[in-house]
């Protein structure tokens, strides 16, 4: 218990909650000391304001990030006040505010964010409307508030620079260990491989989100400040960790076939099993020790394992005698491999936080590392782009927009006492896709029903005004520490500090929690009723785009390897990024997946087509990766002129999908001659029968690895050969469902 409390209170979260919380309470005391409580309070309204947009960044960046936020939420308010009192141009205005500050989500996850920021600014500015010079007074002390924010959150970044990088490294590690943990469950005789597999598609969505908050903060702080020695050491960190996930995607094992295979000699597996999990295990210590901020030492020696497991395959070599070529020793062979490569890998990474880094160590690795990263670029044509009822963000906007100017008329028409509550309502639960607004409508009215009660108990009990103020401070800081990962809990803990609050400052309005729930209900049954009826983002619909996507990424990866396999030497950049985007496209094909899964029933339009395409993608991307990893850590032979056909043949397959989503002219595309590409396959089937006729021109170990690169090249390539005819006839039957749906 407490390790689990320590846990919480050294996490990001709890280091972004305590920001906000010193940035708004601080203000108040000082204020209200001085006499001057509402200057105090609105500097406070200010930096609440501002917190959500303190994206994790390089310190230029976050600095920028905040500043602007601090001057859109100062303009907004201003805005609204100035025109309140002309209906004839508040209503226009209000339309084309909520509108365009909505459509700047098209900017990416920092502009997201600001958006909400100045949503939130919107909807309490109906909360205390000023006239006069009280509107420039106004708007100035919010300006104060985000300029204080973003103080506040300069010294948090000084204090501890690398804290967060340290954080999501940890988290990354972990998540990579419950990835390796799953690997090793998959060995167990009657394991359901179906549930795992499943579990390790989540983990790779998670996982493809980590990566990206890591690449942005590392490699923009190197790029911009140069490379320290804890700069090395994490970005060395990172790299093999995305090394260690792609080998453990690329590196797939029959299982089945394994055990009918080892089914007299179960010594084998469990000692490999062991292997297995003891990678799983390191890494989870090593994921503590960072989250701890302990110093490592390591409980499982994996060279000891790795070693055990080369005697498993000596004595199985000895008590059946076999030879080393026999294809039983051959797939002991390569699971050993792939345990080797892993192990050096995770020895990498422990050494990393054990030892002093040089530039030396990266050997390279980091060339071009700027290139992984997007650049910070707000193009005017990105915004005009998506002015059109194909984008999503454009639908989203008017949705918002409707459903906030709904809400401020019922409001005004039904004798609700607080209308800035419904709109702050709409702006917290209403995002793009239904199935997330409904989940946190949901969490939204059970944290305000339960934080109403628990609060009103409070006030009950206790009548102490001071005593009662601690609570609402330990309450928001909780609230904000939850939020972001539970949000349930998180609005739980906001409800009870907005209604203490209420209570210190206006004792005898106890109705404040029922109009609270009123206002919260009428909100979130329009989000629901916009979400469903306006427009609706179903997931459905931009699944295809997903799906083109990822056959895309995978078809570039596929030949960036080809071109690494023909022309041999260093691994270039492209070949990195092509990785890179093959692996974040798959993720995002798998979440779109997921949060079609959250989407009623009748609106899972093509569910079974859409799974099977998501699995044979991610099972494609497996096959190319393991294609790469073994060209990457072998000296391979010349590619025959039967690879290069077999791959042609695999691309084609992918373009032919591609067409068909991407609504081109495909029934003009001449069907492919199976003729040359057969002779091809067949060619492929018949090489290790060549090979054997020349056992005895070769040494044994260089006959048994040239045999083991036979085996690999031709399975995977039979193997993406079959996946990309099932993603042609799979993407048929896709579209000519969607074409009978459309008549």
């Amino acid at each position: 218990m407490i390790s689990k409390i320590q846990k919480f209170i050294s996490g990001t979260d709890f280091s972004n909650a305590l920001k906000i919380t010193i940035a708004a309470v601080s203000p108040v005391l000082f204020f209200s000391y001085l006499g001057y409580f509402h200057i105090g309070f609105t500097i406070a309204l200010g930096a609440f304001f501002t917190f959500p947009s303190d994206i994790p960044s390089n310190l230029k960046h976050k600095i920028n990030g905040l500043l602007v936020t601090s001057l859109i939420i100062a303009g907004v308010n201003l805005i609204i006040n100035l025109c309140y009192p002309y209906p004839w141009l508040f209503y226009p205005v209000l339309i084309l505010l909520i509108f365009n500050v909505s459509m700047i989500l098209v900017y990416g996850q920092r502009a997201t964010m600001v958006s909400f920021s100045a949503l939130l600014s919107l909807s309490l500015a109906f909360a205390h409307l000023n006239t006069g010079w009280e509107i420039l007074h106004y708007s100035g002390l919010l300006f104060a508030g985000g300029l204080f924010y973003t103080l506040i959150s300069v010294i948090f970044f000084h204090i501890k620079p690398n804290r967060y990088v340290e954080l999501q490294m940890a988290e990354c590690i972990r998540l990579t260990a419950k990835y390796l943990k799953l690997r090793g469950d998959l060995w167990e005789l009657n394991s359901n491989r179906k549930a795992i597999t499943k579990k390790q598609l989540h983990l790779q969505v998670e996982l493809n989100v980590l990566h990206e908050n890591i690449r942005e903060v590392l490699i923009s702080s190197r790029t911009k400040s140069g490379s320290s020695g804890q700069n090395r050491k994490l970005l060395l960190s990172f790299i093999s960790l995305v090394e260690i996930l792609e080998l453990a995607i690329s590196t797939s094992f029959d299982h089945n076939k394994l055990h009918q295979k080892f089914d007299g000699y179960p010594r084998a597996l469990e000692t490999y099993q062991n292997l297995a999990y003891n990678l799983g295990k390191s890494l989870k210590l090593l994921s503590k020790s960072i989250q701890e901020s302990k110093a490592y030492e390591s409980e499982h020696n994996l060279m000891e394992d790795l070693h055990l497991f080369e005697d498993t395959i000596s004595d199985y070599k000895k008590d059946l005698k076999t030879d080393s070529s026999s294809e039983e020793v051959l797939m002991l062979i390569t699971m050993l491999h792939y345990a080797e490569k892993q192990v050096e890998k995770i020895i990498t990474l422990e050494r990393a936080f054990t030892a002093n880094i040089n530039a030396k160590d990266l050997k390279g690795r980091d060339k071009d590392i700027e290139k992984f990263i997007k650049p910070q670029y707000y193009p005017l044509s990105t915004f005009v782009e998506n002015f059109s009822f194909s984008s999503t963000v454009f639908r989203h906007s008017l949705r918002i927009t409707i459903t906030i100017l709904l809400g401020y008329m019922i409001g005004k028409v039904l004798p609700l006492e607080n209308v800035y509550w419904i709109i702050l309502t709409i702006v917290v639960i209403m995002k793009q896709g239904f199935g997330l607004t409904n989940e946190r409508t949901y969490h939204r009215i059970f944290g305000t029903v339960a934080g109403g009660f628990i609060a009103f108990g409070i006030l009950y009990i206790i009548h102490d005004s001071y005593i009662i103020s601690t609570i609402a401070i330990i309450a928001m800081l909780l609230g904000f520490s939850f939020n972001p990962s539970n949000y349930k809990i998180g609005a739980t803990f906001i409800t009870i500090y907005v209604v203490l609050i209420y209570g210190v400052l206006s004792p005898d309005n106890g109705n404040v929690i029922e109009y609270r729930i009123l206002d919260t209900i009428v909100g979130a049954a329009l989000c629901l009723l916009a979400n469903y009826f306006l427009w609706p983002s179903w997931e459905f619909l931009s699944l295809p785009v997903y799906i083109q996507d990822a056959i895309e990424a995978n078809r570039n990866y596929l030949k960036q390897i080809s071109i690494l396999y023909n022309e041999k030497g260093e691994v270039p950049t492209e070949y990195r990024l092509a990785r890179k985007q093959a692996f974040i496209e798959i993720g995002n094909l798998m979440a779109s997946f997921q949060r079609m899964l959250q989407e009623p029933k009748s609106k899972q339009s093509k569910l079974p087509q859409v799974y099977k395409l998501t699995v044979l993608n991610h099972s494609l991307l497996s096959s190319i990766a393991s294609l790469g990893t073994y060209i990457q850590s072998h000296k391979t032979t010349e590619a025959s002129k039967a690879f290069n056909v077999v791959v042609d043949k695999v691309i084609e397959n992918l373009e032919y999908s591609i067409n068909l989503l991407s609504k081109s002219n495909y029934d003009a595309i001449a069907a492919a001659s199976n003729e040359d590409f057969n002779q091809r396959l067949t060619e492929l089937k018949n090489i290790r029968a060549k090979e054997l006729k020349q056992i005895k021109l070769i040494d044994e170990e260089a006959y048994q690895i040239k045999m083991q690169e036979a085996q690999l090249v031709i399975e995977q390539l039979i193997w993406m050969t079959s996946l990309s005819e099932n993603i042609v006839k799979t993407t048929q039957l896709l579209m000519a469902t969607k074409q009978e749906t459309q008549q």
